[in-house]
């Protein structure tokens, strides 16, 4: 049965919150056995995104410290078509002026906040106004921007205002791509414009449109929903040619569509994370209280290689985000 995002965090919701919290939760939970290589999560939320169950930073530091996740991107929402509450930056920031060891901050602007040049100039003046707004989240602390997901072609010019100017202050892109939010089509073109225009820009993706791109059969329904388990995967897929072709493409393995992804065709899914296990990162997309998240147990049955593993957890994301290794 085709499940949609929504109708996916539904049932979590009401198979994880039927009468308790986070907190107890944890507090029940049974202790993991130690990890050798902790987890640095690329992808989180703060605030409700469904009204009523907010995610603190607290709770999702407790959340971190069950599941062994030493750091934690959090990722604003403020486009219209991405959250029907807003997350604003300030509550990223606050989140790791609160807990500097555990949080990493991203921003993230609208571009259509942004005007043409020759246009008159309106709060954000083109790419220079954006880089300014850039400029000073950077120095608030933010490492990367996203979750980048607006209504607007993935390719569309005020797109590439945006992409300009996070090429220019050094912050990498996480972005989702879907039928209705920065969509593309069977295939990629549009991202692959991008990744050409800016090839120095690291570009990390999300969701299912990107995530469906693993199968050479992919279509534009296939973009807006995810696969059944277990699917075989068709050869010839949009995104084993463009990380092949282009280094500067990342893959976030995070909510259903990076886990169905994998789950799809088990065979499958291990050699290309192990193929491109250079440009993988590990996420939960964790944004409510007592979320299920199955990408734990989905990556520890691949039984991966240590250097792998070391990758795909915290490597590759202290490497883009310019951490210290802890």
């Amino acid at each position: 049965m085709e499940q949609s995002r929504r109708s996916f965090l539904k049932t979590a919701v009401a198979a994880g919150l039927a009468g308790h919290g986070l907190i107890d939760a944890v507090a029940a939970a049974e202790p993991l056995p130690d990890r050798k290589i902790k987890y640095i999560d690329i992808h989180t939320h703060l605030g409700a995104f469904f009204h009523s169950q907010e995610l603190t930073a607290e709770l999702l530091v407790r959340f971190m410290d069950q599941h062994q996740v030493e750091r934690a991107c959090v990722l604003p929402l403020v486009s219209p078509e991405s959250a029907p509450i807003p997350q604003p930056v300030t509550t990223a920031l606050k989140a790791y002026h609160d807990f500097p060891e555990r949080i990493i901050p991203f921003c993230v602007v609208d571009p259509r906040a942004a005007t043409a040049p020759g246009q008159r100039q309106g709060h954000v003046a083109g790419v220079k106004g954006i880089v300014d707004l850039l400029k000073r989240y950077q120095d608030a602390g933010c490492r990367g921007l996203g979750e980048h997901k607006t209504g607007l072609p993935f390719d569309a010019p005020q797109q590439m205002y945006l992409y300009e100017a996070c090429d220019t202050v050094g912050f990498p892109i996480l972005f989702h791509l879907d039928d209705i939010r920065n969509p593309d089509m069977p295939g990629l073109p549009r991202l692959e414009a991008v990744l050409k225009a800016f090839p120095q820009l690291p570009l990390i993706g999300h969701a299912a449109g990107f995530w469906a791109s693993i199968s050479g059969d992919a279509t534009i329904e296939d973009f807006g929903r995810y696969p059944d388990i277990p699917l075989p995967v068709a050869p010839d897929g949009a995104l084993d040619r463009l990380m092949k072709k282009y280094p500067n493409l990342y893959g976030d393995l995070s909510e259903p569509g990076g886990e169905k992804a994998i789950a799809r065709d088990l065979t499958f899914g291990r050699e290309f994370v192990i193929r491109h296990a250079d440009q993988l990162l590990f996420g939960t997309d964790v944004l409510m209280p007592n979320q299920k998240i199955p990408q734990f147990e989905l990556l520890d049955s691949l039984n991966l290689p240590e250097d792998v593993q070391y990758k795909i957890y915290r490597g590759n994301a202290i490497k883009l985000l310019k951490l210290e290794e802890a």
